[in-house]
C-alpha cells in the first residue's frame, strides 16, 4: 500500500503545473483512490426550497397520511412498493435510496414565511440578523474541504440580485453569501483556472476544457491501470459547460413572452434555467472535487421567496400559492404548489443520475452523496414549526436505512425528536458528531433533540 501511495503521488505531482491542475487533478486523485480502494469522504447536496413543504404533498398514496396531531407512536413504511406522490414522482427510479421523515419539529427556530438560516442551523435567526453558530453544511464543508470549502448558490424572486445572505453561515455572526447568478457562480468555480479568457464566462468554459483535453490525453497514458473510461466520464461532466446548454428536462412548460432566442440558461432571468443552471454547476464542482458540500436555496429567506414560476406555466408568486395552499373549494394552489416541488426533484433526479455514471471506488459517486431536501419554512405558509418534512436521497455507502417513510410522534409525546437530530445525523455520518447541534425547544426534553437519529442508520 505504501508503494501505491507513493507511486499516486509522484503521479499527481507530475500533473500538478498544468493549466486545469486545479480542476483535473481532483479527478485523478480520485480515480487512483479508486483504483487503491480508498474510500472518499461523503459530500452532501442541501436543497432548501422556500415557503414550506406541506406533509401530505411527500406522503405516497397508498401509505395513510396521518394528521399530526394522531401520531401517538413512531411508525415505519417500506417505499419498495408505494405510489410515490406526485412531487417525488421524478425520482421513483432511486426509491431504493429514499427517505421520506416526517414528525421533526423547529420551533427553537423562528417560523413565520422563513427561518432563514434556522432551517440548518436549528436556532432562532431573526430574519438572518442573530446567527448563532455555523450551519450544518458549512461545518461538513470545513470539516472535508475541496479546493473550497462551501458552495451556496439560489434564486430569489429578485432576478438582479447578485447574492444575499439568507440560510448558511460558516461561523457565529457569519453569514455565506449565497450566489444568485449562474454566470457569476461560474466564473467563481473555473474563471481563475480558465487564464486568457478575460470575464467572459461562457468563453472561459471553453478555454478551460480545450485545456482540460490535452491534460486527460496525457493523463490517459500515464493511467495504464486505470479504465479509459472512468477519465472520460470524468470530463464529460465538464463538457456540458462548454457547449450551448440543450434542456435535459423537456417536459416543462414554456411561456409565449419568453424569448426563444435565450437558450442559455446561463444567462437567462427565467427563474427555471437559473435553477437548472445552478444544480448543473453543484453538480459539476462535486465531480471536480472543487467541493464535498453544495446548497441550493430556491426562493429561500424573506421576502425574496414570492417566486413566479413562469417557466412551468405558472403565473401567480409562490406567496399567494402558500395562502391558497389549503382553499377546499380551489385546489389550484395545491396543484401549482406540486408543479414546482416536482420541478425541484426532476433536477435532483438529474443530478443523481449523472453521479450515478460516474464510477469511485467500488461503486459510483452516487454512492458516496446524501441529498437532503427541506423547507425553510417547515410545514406551512406561516409556519409554527411543530413539524418539518425532510426528504433525504442516498444510502451513504450503505450506512443509512434507506427505502422508507419514517414517521414520528406528536410534539412533546414519547418518542418525539427535532430537526436538531437529524442535522446531527448527517454530521455523524460526515464523521464530525457533536452529540446536540444547536439550540434547543425549551418545551422538550433535552434528550428529543440529540442525535443521531439511530433509526436512520444500519
Amino acid at each position: 500500500m505504501k508503494t501505491n501511495f507513493l507511486s499516486r503521488r509522484r503521479f499527481l505531482d507530475r500533473f500538478s503545473t498544468c493549466a486545469s491542475a486545479p480542476l483535473l487533478l481532483p479527478l485523478l486523485s480520485r480515480a487512483t483512490l479508486a483504483a487503491e480502494g480508498d474510500t472518499p469522504p461523503l459530500r452532501f447536496l442541501f436543497v432548501l426550497e422556500g415557503n414550506s413543504v406541506p406533509p401530505k404533498q411527500v406522503c405516497p398514496s397508498d401509505i395513510p397520511f396521518v394528521e399530526r396531531a394522531q401520531r401517538k407512536a413512531f411508525t415505519e413504511h417500506s417505499l419498495t412498493h408505494a405510489e410515490l406522490p406526485t412531487a417525488l414522482k421524478p425520482i421513483e427510479s432511486f426509491r431504493d435510496r429514499l427517505t421520506v421523515i416526517q414528525g421533526l419539529s423547529g420551533r427553537m427556530c423562528s417560523g413565520g414565511h422563513s427561518s432563514d438560516h434556522g432551517a440548518l442551523g436549528a436556532y432562532h435567526a431573526n430574519q438572518g440578523r442573530n446567527i448563532k453558530s455555523a450551519t450544518v453544511d458549512c461545518l461538513i464543508g470545513q470539516a472535508h474541504p475541496g479546493i473550497r470549502q462551501n458552495l451556496v448558490l439560489g434564486i430569489s424572486s429578485d432576478s438582479n440580485k447578485v447574492v444575499d445572505f439568507n440560510c448558511s453561515a460558516s461561523a457565529r455572526g457569519r453569514s455565506m453569501a449565497t450566489i444568485m447568478h449562474p454566470s457569476v457562480a461560474y466564473t467563481q468555480l473555473f474563471g481563475a483556472v480558465a487564464q486568457g479568457a478575460a470575464g467572459d464566462a461562457f468563453r472561459a468554459r471553453r478555454h478551460l476544457v480545450d485545456h482540460m483535453k490535452d491534460d486527460v490525453r496525457r493523463a490517459r497514458r500515464e493511467l495504464g491501470s486505470i479504465e479509459k473510461n472512468k477519465i472520460d466520464t470524468y470530463l464529460s461532466a465538464f463538457e456540458t459547460l462548454g457547449t450551448t446548454s440543450q434542456r435535459l428536462i423537456e417536459a416543462r412548460d414554456r411561456v409565449a413572452n419568453v424569448d426563444p432566442g435565450l437558450t442559455d440558461k446561463y444567462a437567462s432571468t427565467v427563474e427555471t434555467d437559473r435553477l437548472d443552471a445552478h444544480f448543473e454547476l453543484a453538480t459539476a464542482a462535486f465531480v471536480g472535487g472543487l467541493t464535498n458540500c453544495a446548497t441550493i436555496a430556491s426562493g429561500v429567506g424573506f421576502p425574496n421567496f414570492n417566486i413566479t414560476f413562469t417557466g412551468l406555466g405558472i403565473q401567480t408568486g409562490k406567496h399567494p400559492i402558500g395562502h391558497a395552499l389549503y382553499d377546499e373549494e380551489d385546489a389550484t394552489g395545491w396543484t401549482q404548489s406540486e408543479k414546482i416541488r416536482a420541478y425541484h426533484f426532476r433536477l435532483i433526479a438529474r443530478t443523481m443520475e449523472r453521479l450515478q455514471a460516474i464510477p469511485e471506488g467500488d461503486g459510483t459517486m452516487l454512492d458516496n452523496t446524501v441529498i437532503v431536501y427541506l423547507s425553510d419554512g417547515a410545514e406551512t405558509h406561516h409556519s409554527q414549526c411543530f413539524e418539518w418534512p425532510f426528504v433525504i436521497l442516498g444510502n451513504a455507502n450503505g450506512r443509512l436505512n434507506a427505502g422508507r417513510y419514517l414517521q414520528f410522534p406528536d410534539y412533546g409525546l414519547d418518542g418525539h425528536r427535532t430537526i436538531n437530530a437529524i442535522h446531527e445525523t448527517l454530521l455523524h455520518l460526515a464523521g464530525i458528531s457533536q452529540g446536540l447541534f444547536g439550540t434547543i425547544d425549551p418545551n422538550l426534553d433535552e434528550s428529543m433533540h440529540r442525535g443521531p437519529l439511530e433509526t436512520l442508520l444500519t
